[in-house]
């Protein structure tokens, strides 16, 4: 078959992640890249050989030759360029989170609906190859029902500022930028149970820390350090339909001794943790043991779960299936996230 021509709008940090699995894939030729900072686009149009360099992604969505975009910009334009994108008759890899809000997934569900193109939420964790060995035993029941998971990302001084601490463009902190990874890689893990009910809390009580010395973390291109209107930490306990439930914690900046991450999973049968490493704890001969599955990583390994990614996503554009991840899962997440963010500002359960 032909090529799958690829626009990438937004040529920040994350881009790079598609653009390299995207020159890898041998259905793809990256056509097209586009950036507000022209500078920026053309450096990146340089290193990738691309031909077209546009500033404005409307002119990109209206070049016919242009078969399906990547979206890496910021949160709060995901769903109008999704929806765009999709009315342009383009295929769509949009970054997570999906959007910044509920009422704007919907839109992006609805424009999917219509358009019959594929649409794929860039939820990265599930293409993790150790998560889809997970994700092959639970289907075969080797952990029975799965009841409880609990999720921890901490970063004891991670705060990237710039548009990530900019709550009118990223939707809010730690929680929609990282947690976000984490609880979608429960509840898919989990089945994709309904869920039902959110009780929360957010904390903003140390700001991005830009007095510490003598360590140094990511810091976004546009950081400033009087910028800063997201939360800290947040923690949540999400309920589901089927009586599961999901407890989760995450920070920016924490006074912790170091970062932590950690994802387990708990079922009548069984039981396993993908990070900080996959591990399965079942019984034997009445006795605990202990699992370590011998793959290539032990842990999470962010290269090669992009290259899972968007392979996924061009087989799904030239076969028509489905991806893994799409959009009404993209809702769904958004439901959680926002019942989360909502939980803890009236400072009660929300029901969803």
């Amino acid at each position: 078959m032909d090529m799958i021509k690829i626009g990438v709008i937004g040529t920040g940090s994350i881009s790079g992640m598609h653009l390299s699995a995207y020159r890898n894939n041998p259905q793809t030729t990256i056509y097209a890249v586009c950036d507000l900072n022209e500078e920026r686009a053309r450096a990146v149009a340089t290193e990738y050989n691309v031909e077209k360099v546009y500033t404005d992604y409307r002119e990109l969505l209206a070049n016919s030759e242009i078969d399906a975009v990547s979206i890496c910009t910021w949160n709060n334009s995901h769903a109008e360029i999704s929806i765009a994108a999709l009315e342009a008759g383009k295929h769509v890899l949009v970054e997570k989170p999906l959007c910044r809000t509920v009422e704007e997934a919907l839109q992006v569900q609805q424009a999917v609906e219509k358009s019959g193109k594929t649409l794929q939420v860039g939820f990265v964790r599930r293409y993790d190859s150790n998560a889809q060995l997970l994700q092959t035993l639970v289907e075969q029941g080797e952990f029975g029902e799965i009841y409880y998971a609990k999720a921890t990302t901490f970063r004891r001084l991670g705060n990237p500022g710039g548009w990530f601490s900019d709550i009118e463009r990223s939707g809010g902190g730690p929680l929609i930028d990282i947690g976000v990874h984490v609880i979608d890689l429960c509840w898919y893990l989990m089945g994709r149970p309904n869920p039902v009910s959110v009780s929360a809390n957010t904390y903003r009580k140390l700001g991005n820390r830009s007095n510490i010395k003598n360590l140094s973390f990511y810091k976004a291109a546009d950081y400033d350090a009087a910028n800063n209107t997201v939360e800290d930490l947040a923690n949540a306990l999400i309920r589901f339909e089927n009586g599961a439930s999901l407890m989760v914690d995450v920070s920016f900046t924490l006074h912790s001794k170091e970062d932590e991450r950690s994802v387990r999973l708990y079922g009548d049968k069984g039981g396993f943790e993908i990070d900080p490493e996959i591990v399965i704890v079942k019984e034997q001969a009445d006795t605990i043991v202990n699992t370590y599955p011998q793959t290539d990583n032990k842990g999470f390994e962010f290269n090669s779960a992009f290259q899972n990614e968007i392979n996924h996503f061009a087989n799904n554009i030239s076969t028509g299936s489905t991806p893994i991840s799409p959009v009404q899962d993209g809702v769904t997440i958004m439901k959680i996230l926002g019942a989360i963010y909502e939980s803890a500002a009236k400072g009660e359960e929300v029901k969803l």
